[in-house]
């Protein structure tokens, strides 16, 4: 596999709907909406032949071309709370198989949510699939709080350990490494959306590490004041992120 011949295109999920933080997609954060961050970041990158931003939202597909993205409007169905990426990715594939011919050969997935993800971030994992001929990579950071050391209630305060292995060790340096998906950059084969119905290679799958200080994910308004601080301090200048 040689990005040569590839077609390589990036989708960002972006439905005008959140309970959480209302409007989220389009909130701005330094000055920026949320889902321009993910649509500048796309349109850097060396690698990515296309950006897509996947939306039910006039509002959202507006600010979406202005930034230099494209717009596949989606169906209501496919814009609910409880609606999966799975359906919404199939969507634009097929939108662009029937509209355009078009069958792009790997898929990027980019969060409006995840902000602090650069155009190298993306090219490092789409170079990394393209090396390594896997079927899905997976941006990582390494997390502190191990679950081996953690517990579980049970009844109403019998406190259990979680991994009951995990009491065999007895310094944090011995523990194994454990790393949590941050949501930066997925990237997967169009084949295993298509035909294997899922987001995520089961099997060969790769992971790229990634700095803790950039893999916050925006879920609740405390999470955009701490990313707006982290901008206003200038914490992210080394890569580049203001």
């Amino acid at each position: 596999m040689t990005k040569d011949n590839l077609k390589i295109i990036s989708i960002i999920p972006a439905r005008g709907g959140s309970k959480g933080i209302p409007k989220k997609n389009i909130r701005p954060l330094g000055g920026k909406p949320l889902i321009v961050r993910a649509i500048e970041a796309s349109l850097k990158s060396k690698l990515v032949q296309r950006t897509i931003v996947s939306t039910d939202s006039e509002e959202i597909a507006e600010i979406s071309r202005k930034y230099g993205a494209e717009v596949i409007m989606r169906p209501a169905e496919l814009a609910q709370d409880e609606t999966p990426d799975l359906p919404v990715f199939q969507h634009v594939i097929n939108t662009l198989e029937k509209k355009e011919d078009y069958q792009p050969d790997i898929i990027v997935h980019l969060r409006c949510t995840s902000p602090f993800r650069t155009a190298q971030d993306i090219d490092n994992a789409v170079q990394k699939m393209i090396d390594t001929n896997a079927d899905g990579v997976r941006t990582v950071n390494r997390v502190t709080e191990t679950p081996y050391w953690m517990d579980v209630i049970e009844g109403e305060d019998i406190l259990k350990p979680f991994i009951p292995e995990g009491r065999k060790y007895t310094r944090r340096q011995d523990l194994p490494r454990i790393y949590r998906t941050n949501g930066l950059v997925d990237v997967v084969k169009r084949d295993i959306i298509m035909n294997k119905n899922n987001m995520y290679a089961e099997n060969n799958q790769r992971a790229i590490i990634t700095e803790k200080e950039r893999s916050i994910e925006i879920d609740t308004e405390f999470d955009l004041f701490l990313c707006e601080h982290l901008i206003k301090e200038n914490f992210l200048k080394k890569w580049e992120i203001n």
